[in-house]
């Protein structure tokens, strides 16, 4: 096992942050809720709200707008090394989270698929295991998001670049609960 880092920042999608019709589709983040807890399952995501109720994540199988009818990208995970490049590029509207990522975890340096093809576990303080995740594919960028992350309508060969630069595992990770468990802020984690 190899250290990656901690859980900073949980969060669900309460519904899509794309709307529109293609190719004028937007990006907006304000569907995304921060949560203490997320219940992390082969279906996907729930995260406990203020209150206490459980709220379905847009990515989970049950969800009645489903984004994830095949159970192929039910949690996604995000560092907050790669912010950090995002943010340098892109400017200060680069917040960690608003990539909208269920997992963000304090890292340092660059994450790559190939670093997390065994998957990656999250772990109490103490080193038990809460659960696995498997780690699918990069969360490929979307224009939306990067037309977003420009500050809107810009060329096509700024888009293009800026597409290149979001991919690869910069805009996270696309994976699916092995088991089920509950995450916390403050949960460690690790590549398996």
């Amino acid at each position: 096992m190899r250290e990656l880092g901690h859980v900073v920042r949980l969060q669900i999608q309460r519904s899509s942050l794309k709307t529109g019709e293609k190719p004028h589709r937007v990006y907006d983040p304000a569907p995304i809720l921060t949560v203490d807890r997320l219940s992390v399952s082969p279906d996907g995501a729930l995260g406990e709200a203020a209150h206490g109720a459980w709220v379905v994540d847009i990515h989970h199988r049950m969800h009645p707008s489903t984004k994830n009818p095949d159970g192929e990208h039910g949690i996604s995970l995000g560092f907050t090394s790669h912010y950090d490049v995002m943010r340098a590029r892109l400017g200060d509207r680069i917040t960690p989270g608003c990539a909208g990522e269920n997992i963000l975890v304090e890292a340092r340096g660059r994450v790559k698929m190939e670093d997390l093809t065994g998957g990656v576990g999250l772990l109490t303080r103490d080193g038990h295991e809460v659960v696995r995740l498997h780690v699918l594919q990069v969360a490929h960028p979307c224009r939306p998001f990067s037309g977003w992350a420009l500050g809107g309508v810009v060329e096509t060969d700024v888009l293009k670049e800026t597409l290149q630069f979001l991919d690869d595992g910069m805009r996270g990770f696309y994976c699916v609960g092995v088991g089920g468990g509950i995450v916390s802020v403050g949960n460690r984690v690790v590549a398996l």
